[in-house]
């Protein structure tokens, strides 16, 4: 159990030493940053696909209300990392970025029948990205800028969950999480006056935005199963968590500074309590025939559009950090998808094999410029190995590969490509041993 443990504190130190990898997306620099695809490698084989599904032999925090269906006798440790590969293209310019990133660390176990319970540590945003660009401000190109954006951080929660099947076929859970995370991005820009000299009598400007989150957030989920037969059935399930402030207080630290005297000016804009997670719903519907062939649907909506994000603004000739009740769009988001596989106890390797593949489209939570931002389109396919050896046949390596688009009008388009590798160990903790 201690290995357990010191490996999900070494999980917590990877995502906040590393959470500025996870991305290389300027898209990180809008809201509380990228969200983050909070699935398993079990999941992410179906494109990120689990509300209605319920697995004895892995960890599904997608819903809560699953973890009453892990097998008795076992622990259940999994944890995945990524590595991928951008391509970015804006008016036919293109650039490519890599990263690799520890993903999530999770375990379950039954407490006691009918009741599971799982907790581990997975991101929940990504900021990470570094970019400028240049202009020239008159007609005879002789007084130019460049301005250069920075951002890294984000955000993560461990959580502590259980799953209970208080009656037959119907199954209650929850997620109680600690989220905290720092969100640092700056923009400054520079002028240059005359040809061949880099100095200029225009003041430079640079702003610095950061903020500081320490909060909670809260996920119910619910699952109830509808035999169809001797070796058929269907899972409806269904998730909420509510929405609520972050307690955080975001700063704006705008700093002018005189190139020929040096003379700096920076002012600091605070705002009180401003950031918020939305309120965020699911449902999803799993049919399951003879635990061979899964197939599923999965919506959901996030309502961001009720929150506020601040702002820095100029009007009237007068600064002000304010906050913006129209910077976020309500995101949904739909995912197809399923599982295929004979069986864990079948001869062959190649039979034991779980395939899987799913598709699913997003819309933005972000507006740019007032507009909306990037739509989502992703794919994906993997595959569930079992290892086997003298002392285990249960644990499952999970590998997938991803392809992700995020494009909108007149702007960047970004492909990324993915691999996705979870190992879920399955160990026999709790058998009692008989000696005659």
């Amino acid at each position: 159990m201690k290995k357990i443990f010191c490996g999900l504190l070494l999980a917590v130190a990877c995502l906040s030493a590393n959470a500025q990898s996870g991305t290389n997306s300027p898209y990180s620099q809008y809201g509380l940053g990228v969200l983050a695809d909070q699935t398993s490698g079990f999941n992410r084989g179906m494109n990120g696909l689990g509300v209605g599904f319920r697995e004895h032999n892995q960890v599904n925090f997608i819903n809560p209300a699953s973890y009453s269906a892990m097998d008795s006798l076992t622990f259940i440790f999994d944890a995945g990392v990524s590595g991928q590969i951008t391509n970015f293209n804006e008016n036919g310019k293109k650039k490519n970025a890599k990263n690799a990133d520890f993903e999530y660390a999770v375990a379950g176990f039954r407490m006691a029948r009918h009741l599971g319970m799982s907790f581990g540590v997975l991101p929940f945003t990504n900021v990470g990205y570094n970019y400028s660009t240049s202009a020239v401000l008159d007609a005879d190109q002789t007084v130019g800028y460049i301005n250069q954006y920075k951002g890294s951080g984000g955000v993560h929660q461990v959580f502590l969950g259980m799953g209970w099947e208080p009656i037959r076929h119907l199954s209650l859970g929850f997620n109680a999480s600690y989220v905290w995370g720092d969100l640092n991005r700056s923009i400054s820009n520079a002028y240059d006056e005359g040809s061949g000299t880099s100095s200029s009598s225009i003041n430079s400007l640079s702003k610095v935005y950061s903020a500081s989150i320490h909060s909670y957030k809260l996920d119910f989920g619910i699952q109830y199963q509808l035999p169809l037969g001797k070796k058929d059935n269907l899972v409806v399930g269904a998730t909420y968590s509510p929405g609520h402030g972050l307690n955080a207080s975001p700063e704006c630290t705008v700093t002018s500074v005189n190139p020929i005297t040096s003379v700096t000016n920076p002012t600091t804009y605070p705002i009180e309590d401003a950031l918020e997670l939305p309120n965020m719903m699911s449902a999803g519907i799993m049919f399951n025939h003879n635990n061979q062939l899964k197939l599923g649907v999965d919506y959901s909506l996030q309502q961001w559009s009720k929150t506020k994000f601040p702002v820095y603004k100029v009007q009237n000739n007068v600064p002000a950090y304010v906050l913006s009740d129209d910077y976020f769009s309500d995101r949904h988001k739909i995912t197809i998808g399923g599982e295929y596989g004979r069986g864990e106890m079948v001869r062959g390797f190649f039979n034991r094999l779980r395939y899987r593949a799913g598709v699913s489209y997003a819309t933005p939570y972000v507006k740019i410029n007032g507009a909306d931002g990037p739509k989502e389109l992703s794919v994906s396919a993997g595959f569930g190995i079992p290892i086997v050896n003298a002392i285990n046949n249960r644990s499952i390596l999970n590998i997938s590969a991803q392809w992700g688009r995020m494009s909108g009008d007149g702007l960047i388009t970004e492909n990324t490509f993915r691999i996705n590798i979870g190992i879920t160990f399955n160990e026999r903790w709790f058998m009692k041993w008989k000696v005659e």
